[in-house]
Order: C-alpha cells, then sequence, then structure tokens
C-alpha cells in the first residue's frame, strides 16, 4: 500500500501528474487544485490512495492529507466512482466542501461536471451523518467555551467550522488551542477553517 510518493515532477497534464521516484515514474490522478501546486522539475510529495479493480490499479495522488481524507470520504458514498470524487475535488476546496455537507449546500456540489442533485443530494446525506458521528465521539475534548458558542455572537460559524475541520481529520483537541488564537466574532466559517489550517501548517 502507498501512502505517499516523495519525488520529481516529469509531467504534466490536466488531471495527471508524473512523479519520478528513485528512477520509477509514477502516474497519479490529481486535482486541478494539487496540479496548481506542482512545478515541473521540481520536488513534490504526493499522499496517495489507491483505487485497485479487476481491470484497473489507479494511484490518485494530492498535496495534502485533508483532499486525501475527502476524496476517500466521497468514494464512501454509494454511487460515487474515483472520477466523480475528483470532479468535485477540482471544483472546491477540501473546506468549502467539509462546509457544503454541513450546511446541505447542494449547489457547492453540483458545479462539477458529471454532478448532479440527486448525487449532491446523497453525498450530503451519508456524509453529513459521518461528520455527526465523529463531532460526537470528540465533543469531550471542546472546551465548555466553544461549546457554548451559540448563545455568542458568531457562534454558529465556530461549531459549522469545528464540524469541518473535524471531517478534514483533525481532532478537537487541535483545534481548540488554535481556535482561541482568533477573533472569529465577523469570520465566516470557511474563514475559521482556512485561519486554523493555516496555523497547522506553521
Amino acid at each position: 500500500m502507498f501512502y505517499h510518493i516523495d519525488g520529481t515532477v516529469r509531467e504534466m497534464e490536466p488531471g495527471l501528474a508524473v512523479i519520478d521516484c528513485g528512477g520509477i515514474g509514477f502516474a497519479l490522478n490529481v486535482t486541478a487544485n494539487t496540479l496548481s501546486g506542482l512545478k515541473l522539475g521540481e520536488r513534490a510529495k504526493l499522499y496517495v490512495s489507491e483505487s485497485i479493480g479487476e481491470n484497473n490499479f489507479d494511484l490518485f495522488g494530492f498535496l495534502d492529507k485533508s483532499e486525501r481524507r475527502f476524496f476517500e470520504l466521497l468514494i464512501s458514498v454509494s454511487g460515487i466512482g474515483p472520477k466523480a470524487a475528483m470532479s468535485i475535488l477540482s471544483h472546491s476546496t477540501p473546506e468549502g466542501l467539509a462546509l457544503a455537507i454541513i450546511s446541505g449546500n447542494e449547489k457547492a456540489l453540483t458545479v462539477a461536471p458529471g454532478i448532479g442533485k440527486k448525487i449532491a443530494q446523497r453525498v450530503i446525506l451519508e456524509l453529513k451523518d459521518k461528520v455527526s458521528k465523529e463531532m460526537d465521539s470528540g465533543s469531550a475534548d471542546i472546551p465548555a467555551s466553544f461549546a457554548a458558542a451559540p448563545a455568542q455572537g458568531g457562534g454558529s460559524a465556530v461549531n459549522d467550522a469545528l464540524a469541518g475541520l473535524t471531517v478534514l481529520g483533525y481532532s478537537s483537541a487541535e483545534i481548540a488551542p488554535l481556535l482561541k488564537k482568533l477573533d472569529t466574532q465577523d469570520m465566516t466559517a470557511e474563514q475559521i477553517i482556512r485561519s486554523v489550517l493555516k496555523q497547522m501548517v506553521k
């Protein structure tokens, strides 16, 4: 099983990147977001997800774990294959998708080619439940100040951001200290998510 591939970018074309690792060229399917972060001739590390079938062995590469996390969540939805998942991820950021699923925003999903209203509704239905379960399992780690946030200004945005970050794979214990550093009063959920993720990579 591949976890990540670290090497030099040798070829790039829409939806595909070839990474040279130890003299072996690995062809990886990539999203538009990941492709935009690569440069020919430069070193790159892509986190990998595999799709193995009777007649295929495909590798999917992502610049960060959150995008791979969302890819794997999407293909767990009935009727969503790797191609559809990559299409969705090429038209939105992981944090934007997390927010869309939590808020039930079908339009944010249907902007991707091949994703109709019924598929969007299915994604929201199946993944929203998973997000809720992850939130429930980590709720004990959320400080009382955040648990009580709905009663305060910006509270709903904070709760939506917490849910979005949880579906991206972060625990509430990791998120809470970073949220304390932000003035979330006038921030949207997506702005909060982006700010927390920026702190994560410092």
